[in-house]
Order: structure tokens, then C-alpha cells, then sequence
């Protein structure tokens, strides 16, 4: 049987004494090890006689000289018992116990050098006597007190409240960090679904961490988030779990050292650095430092640093001093003004047209602002798919003068050629087929060539259009058009040809102009049906109404003044502007000139800073120096529709004739207001608009008012990217019999 290694025991003292049991289990094992030992010996006889008789005593003991003589004897034999150790007292293996006193000294261990210490003796404790002075506290340390006394909770969800210090100067930004953590809390994600306890517990972990962050980014560095997790946290909840973060902002630490590398070096410093409006001692907020590392990156690049380099921010807390060292690193890199803008598409769109298009030129300080600017009029020219403006240096500084950087200019050629196509059908217009194909630079720079046509039920169009952008000046568009036309609706009938000119600036999407203006030349032949007979006299619905050639010159302008925040869904401002254009009519051997007026006024004011935004319009027209007669029905006033007075159809309100039609006048007043309500339906995209309209159309040269017209309903917008789609259902206040109850628009944008 094998036989384990064990310890020897230590020999028997004064203060150890072992069982008679355990004495004779320890003999029975050293016997079966003894008899392993001896089977080894017998097998290995030769070893075995060679064994050194003058052995050490232990060995000795263990084997002794008989084994090595006559090994299977001596196995065979056994153990011979063990004299006891000589012990004062009683013999310990008959079963009596010793009863040894505490005081009892040890026996001397072999091998034991070091000295036992002597009995270590304590002074007595001096007694103080109680006179009475002694107080005991109210407050037990070791018992946890409320987090926060009467704070302010508020309830983000059922499961999700965060509770404040009452004081409001313990955390002045309670609103901010609540709107921030609502963006960012993973339990508010996903306060829909049916959560768990675990669930809701690993989400708990996750917004922890995010308030942590919150207040850091906020200057609290020593503050501390207690979450609660259970039932009945928030008043009124019903019995899912719920999650409860107890808000311990602690102080707030502030700036102390602020180091923004070389802008001290650079010229205007002092400019620059009052761009960067954080000065040690006020608060940290990271939420400043990104937003004055963005008014210096501002300054910096509208202010000749073409090429400034700016290191993200880095922030020391020190908790000792409780403030923050900024460093930001800045390399201002010298100042520059314009130098040339090079293009690498000369054919294309060449330096020159792009220089016109700059609202800069070569001498000016750079700024960076312009630079965008210049990639957005090039992207608005529709010409292209992509551009890349890189400054490039000319000239260094020197001498304290700023240096000279060139614009150079990389294009890449959208595709130029559209055809479109569009069909549609009107309860008053009919069926309505358009087409168009058009190349956008077929003379370069942006020379645009189109065709048109119109097939339709009332409409039947060709035409050709030469548009010539940014001709010039910037946004100044020359427009060359000659057409041949048929039109017949219920207010007149005209076969036209005609060939119109105008150079324009015009607001645009992308640009909106506080000044817009136009100028042009107008040569008209049309041949139209009359509602007047040639004695000034109303038509006979008996007989046919007779057709009457009219050739007519114009020379249109057109000022618009535009205050308004915005091109399609202004919120505050004003607009005014006039039409006028001085005409010469020639028809049946008589020539008429006359003057054509039209002023239109808007005013846009909403209430509060999301409230509801009330808008009003008002329009007044005139045409004088000529007849009713004299003046070709195309070029009358006509009132109704979409964009004048809804409720009616389109050009349906004035004079009419003996069958009912419209006839038009040579006077004009319409009168608008709305009022565009938000909803929080689609997260506010969604306005409700009831508005109120009336107009008048009038046979002489100024409004008399005798026949007005007016209508009503409501709106709804929805409010987009590029602008609001609008959906308006009107009813006439007033019709006639001829009127339709009902009427709907459809359009893009306001109504005004």
C-alpha cells in the first residue's frame, strides 16, 4: 500500500498529550509503512545488506539492524511496542486526563532561539467623573438619514423620476439636464415595452452612468447619483417596478488656469480672445467650452486666419482646489486676404464667372463665411454634383501684412439635360398635359435652353426660353421667351403670340433677398374673345361673343422689400412691394396706353416664442388711362383661387357677363389674415390654420367696394425640410348662384 509522507510529530510535553486512540493509529500506520518498507528491502536484498549499520538513531529506530539481517522476520514480527515518554505525572495512555492550569509552564521546544516576551503590563484607565456636562447627540452616525430633504422630483415616465435639491441654487440647471438625459435615458427609450425588474435594472445602470456624465459636463465633479429601483417610487404609479435617481450635485468646480497656446501672438488677439468668453473663475460647463471653441474657430476664420489650427479642448480636474484647467491648444498661422479664384473646369464654369459669383474680391480680408458661400451660389447653380474649395497660398505674410491665399475651385459636372413631365386634371380646368426638356449649360457659362408645351383641356402651349444665370452679377438672371398659345376659360379665350425679356434679382430658396426687383419688355398679338361689344356694351348671351386682335407693349418692373425670417413659412416681418407696368394697346385702328398698378402688403407676428403666428395680407390694384374695352381681357384683374380668395374658383370674382363669365375689371382689392396654429401632432410638424378672405373686382379704375366677396375655412400645414405643404378647405360666405359650397387647395407653402 503506498504510504503518504507526514510530518514528525513533536515529542509529548508538559502542555500536549495525545489519545490512547490516536497513539495506536499512529503505530498501526508506522507498522504498514514499516511492512511496505521491509517487502521493499526483501526485494532488494543486495541494497538491503548494504546498508550503513553506523546509521543516525532515527534511522536507526526505523529500520533497525534485524530488518537489514532477516527483513521477512522482521516484517513478519511486527512493531515492538513503544516505551512511553518518561512524563511527571499520571500515565497518559490510561485513560486520565491532566488538568493543566493556565499558569503552567511550557516545555522548552527543540530548536526554539527566540526568547518568549515578558507579560505585557497595561496602566490602568484613568475614570473621569461625570459633572454633569455630558451630552449625548439626537443624530445616530451609523443610521442612514433621507437623501434629499423635500426635494423636487420630476416624473420623466411612469418607471423614471429624478429628484433635486429643493434650494434652486443647488442646481440652476435643472431644465437643461432633465431636456438632456430625456435625449439620452435608454428607460425613457423604452418606456412603451413591458420591462422586468432585471430589465429595468440594467437600464437603470446605463442612465446612471449618463447622469454622472451629465453633471461632470455641467462642472460637478464630486456629485453623486443614488439610484432606487422598486415598487411605489413615484406617487400614482401602478405596481410595475420603477426607478427613482435621488440627484446630489455636490460644488460646482470652476476654471482656473486657461491656456489657448499661441493666440496671444497673433494680430488682433485681443478680438480673438474676447471671441472665447470663458476667464478662470467661471464655472466649468462643457457645454461652453464647445460653444466658445466655436465662436473662436468663427472668429478665427472671418478674420484672415485662413489656415488657424485649433486642439481639442483638455480638462484637469484638481478636486483638491475644486477647478479645472483648460488647455486648447491654438496656432493662429498668420493673416491673409483673397487672392484670384482659379477653377479647373475653365470650359465648364471659367474663373471669371466664378469671380462674379464671389461676393468678394481679390484685396479683401479672407473670411471663411464667404468661402461657403461661394460653394453654395456654385450649388445653386444646379450645375454641378459636387465642389471642393481649397485656399491655397500665394503670397505668405510679411512685414506685418497679412499674405495672399487663392481660391481654387474643384467641379465635378452634374448631369445637364431634364426632361419633365407633368398630368394633371382640375374640375374647372380639365385634363392637363405638360412637357419640357432642358440642357442647363448648352451655352456656357450657365446658358440655359428649354422647351416647353402644354396640351390641355382649356390650354394648348410651345415655347422656347433662354436663361442666362448670374448674368452679369451675382443672381441676376436674364430671361429671353417666345411662345404661341391657346387659352380658353369662363374668363376669356386668347390665341397668343409673344416674346417677353426681363432681367431680374429675385429671392430664391437658398438666398432670400431683403431687395428684390425686376425689369422688362413685353410684345404681345392675341386674338380674343370679347365680353364687351365695341360700344362699350355688354355681350347678348343670344349671339356668339365676337373676337377682337389686340397688339400690346409693356415695359413690367417690379421692388419687393422683404423683412421676413423666411421665403415659404415667414414667422415675423413684413413684405411690400409693386407692380407696374406702362402698356400701349393697339387694336380695330385705336391705340390706348394705360398704366397698370398692383401693391401688395404682408405682415407676419407670432405669440410667444412658440405660439401661434397671426399673418395678414392686403392687395390693391388699378388700371388707368383707358376703357374697360380697350384693355385686352388677359391683361384685366381677376380675383379667386388658391392665392387671392379661397372659397371661390380661380379668377371667378368680379363683373360678369350675360352667360355668367367673368369679364375681369381695372380695379382690385383682396383682404387676407389667418392665424397658424401649432398641434403636437408628428412633434409639432402640424398647423391648423382657419382664416377669412374677401376681395372685389371692379369695372372702374379704383376699388368702389360695391361687390365683395368672402370666404372662409380652415388648414391644416405640414411642415417639412424645404418648406410646408399646405391643404386649405374653404366655403363662400356670399356666393352666387354660380359659386361652388365647397373649395380645396392643394400647394406648396403658404397661402401668403
Amino acid at each position: 500500500m503506498p504510504c503518504a509522507p507526514t510530518a514528525r510529530p513533536a515529542p509529548p510535553g508538559p502542555a500536549t498529550r495525545r489519545s490512547p486512540s490516536a497513539v495506536k493509529s499512529l503505530l498501526s500506520t508506522r507498522g504498514a509503512c514499516l511492512s511496505a518498507v521491509a517487502v521493499v528491502l526483501a526485494s532488494q536484498s543486495a541494497i538491503a545488506h548494504a546498508q550503513d549499520r553506523d546509521a543516525n538513531a532515527e534511522l536507526e529506530a526505523l529500520i533497525p539492524d534485524e530488518a537489514i539481517d532477516d527483513p521477512e522476520t522482521w516484517a513478519a514480527d511486527g512493531v515492538p511496542p513503544e516505551e512511553p515518554s518518561p512524563i511527571d505525572g499520571p500515565d497518559p495512555f490510561a485513560g486520565e486526563t491532566i488538568d493543566l492550569e493556565p499558569e503552567s509552564p511550557v516545555a522548552e521546544l527543540p530548536g526554539l532561539t527566540i526568547e518568549w516576551p515578558d507579560p505585557l503590563e497595561l496602566p490602568d484607565v484613568e475614570q473621569i467623573e461625570d459633572d454633569g456636562s455630558a451630552e449625548f447627540s439626537e443624530e445616530n452616525p451609523l443610521e442612514a438619514g433621507p437623501l434629499l430633504i423635500d426635494p423636487v422630483v420630476v416624473n420623466m415616465t411612469e418607471q423614471l423620476s429624478l429628484a433635486f435639491p429643493s434650494d434652486p441654487e443647488a442646481f440652476p440647471q435643472v431644465d437643461l439636464f432633465v431636456s438632456q438625459f430625456e435625449l439620452l435615458s435608454s428607460i425613457e427609450a423604452y418606456d412603451d415595452t413591458e420591462t422586468n425588474v432585471g430589465q429595468l435594472g440594467a437600464r437603470a445602470r446605463e442612465d446612471e452612468e449618463i447622469l454622472n456624465r451629465l453633471l461632470r459636463a455641467f462642472g460637478y465633479y464630486d456629485g453623486e447619483i443614488i439610484r432606487e429601483v422598486g415598487p411605489n417610487l413615484i406617487e400614482g404609479s401602478d405596481e410595475r417596478p420603477q426607478v427613482r435617481f435621488n440627484i446630489l450635485p455636490g460644488e460646482r468646480f470652476r476654471f482656473g488656469e486657461i491656456d489657448l497656446g499661441e493666440l496671444d501672438q497673433a494680430p488682433d488677439s485681443q478680438t480673438l480672445r474676447q471671441a472665447f468668453e470663458l476667464f478662470p473663475g467661471d464655472f466649468v460647463d462643457s457645454y461652453d467650452i464647445l460653444r466658445e471653441r466655436g465662436d473662436l474657430d468663427y472668429a478665427l476664420g472671418n478674420n484672415g486666419f485662413a489656415f488657424a489650427e485649433m486642439d481639442g479642448p483638455e480638462l484637469l480636474i484638481d478636486h483638491a482646489r475644486t477647478e479645472g484647467d483648460l488647455t486648447m491648444i491654438v496656432r493662429p498661422e498668420g493673416q491673409y486676404n483673397f487672392g484670384r479664384v482659379i477653377s479647373d473646369s475653365p470650359d465648364f464654369l471659367s474663373s471669371k464667372h466664378l469671380e462674379t459669383i464671389a461676393r468678394f474680391e481679390p484685396g479683401d480680408l479672407y473670411q471663411r463665411d464667404l468661402e461657403l458661400d461661394l460653394r453654395r451660389a456654385i450649388i445653386a447653380t444646379g450645375l454641378v454634383s459636387s465642389v471642393t474649395i481649397t485656399p491655397v497660398e500665394a503670397e505668405p505674410p510679411a512685414n506685418g501684412e497679412p499674405g495672399v491665399v487663392d481660391m481654387e475651385i474643384g467641379l465635378t459636372e452634374a448631369e445637364l439635360r431634364t426632361i419633365a413631365g407633368a398630368i394633371g386634371y382640375g374640375t374647372e380646368e380639365g385634363f392637363r398635359v405638360a412637357g419640357s426638356w432642358e440642357h442647363r449649360n448648352l451655352f456656357p457659362p450657365e446658358g440655359a435652353f428649354k422647351v416647353r408645351g402644354v396640351i390641355g383641356t382649356e390650354e394648348q402651349l410651345i415655347g422656347v426660353t433662354f436663361r442666362k444665370s448670374n448674368f452679369g452679377a451675382r443672381d441676376r438672371v436674364l430671361t429671353l421667351d417666345a411662345f404661341a398659345s391657346s387659352l380658353d376659360n369662363t374668363a376669356f379665350a386668347a390665341n397668343t403670340a409673344g416674346f417677353i425679356a426681363s432681367y431680374e434679382q429675385l429671392s430664391t430658396l437658398l438666398f432670400q433677398k431683403p431687395f428684390s426687383w425686376s425689369v422688362g419688355l413685353e410684345l404681345v398679338a392675341s386674338d380674343e374673345r370679347l365680353a364687351f361689344d365695341i360700344d362699350n356694351s355688354l355681350v347678348n348671351s343670344a349671339t356668339p361673343p365676337p373676337r377682337q386682335t389686340y397688339f400690346v407693349a409693356a415695359l413690367p418692373t417690379y421692388g419687393q422689400i422683404d423683412t421676413s425670417d423666411d421665403l415659404l413659412n415667414p414667422t415675423e416681418g413684413f413684405r411690400v412691394s409693386l407692380r407696374t407696368s406702362p402698356e400701349v394697346s393697339h387694336t380695330q385702328g385705336m391705340e390706348s396706353f394705360y398704366l397698370r398698378n398692383q401693391a401688395d402688403a404682408s405682415y407676419y407676428q407670432q405669440i410667444g416664442d412658440d405660439g401661434p403666428v397671426l399673418a395678414g395680407r392686403v392687395a390693391i390694384g388699378s388700371i388707368t388711362g383707358a376703357p374697360l374695352a380697350s384693355i385686352a381681357p388677359s391683361r384685366r384683374f381677376f380675383a379667386g383661387g388658391g392665392g387671392s380668395v379661397r372659397g371661390y374658383g380661380y379668377r371667378a370674382i368680379g363683373p360678369r357677363n350675360a352667360d355668367g363669365d367673368p369679364i375681369g375689371g381695372r380695379s382690385l382689392v383682396e383682404v387676407s389674415a389667418e392665424a397658424r396654429i401649432p398641434t403636437p401632432l408628428f412633434d409639432g410638424a402640424v398647423q391648423v390654420v382657419p382664416f377669412v378672405d374677401a376681395g372685389s373686382v371692379g369695372v372702374e379704375e379704383y376699388p368702389d367696394f360695391s361687390d365683395i366677396r368672402v370666404g372662409a375655412g380652415v388648414g391644416v400645414r405640414y411642415l417639412t425640410g424645404f418648406g410646408p405643404l399646405r391643404l386649405d378647405v374653404a366655403f363662400p360666405i356670399n356666393p352666387r348662384p354660380t359659386d361652388s359650397f365647397v373649395a380645396v387647395y392643394v400647394s406648396l407653402g403658404q397661402a401668403f
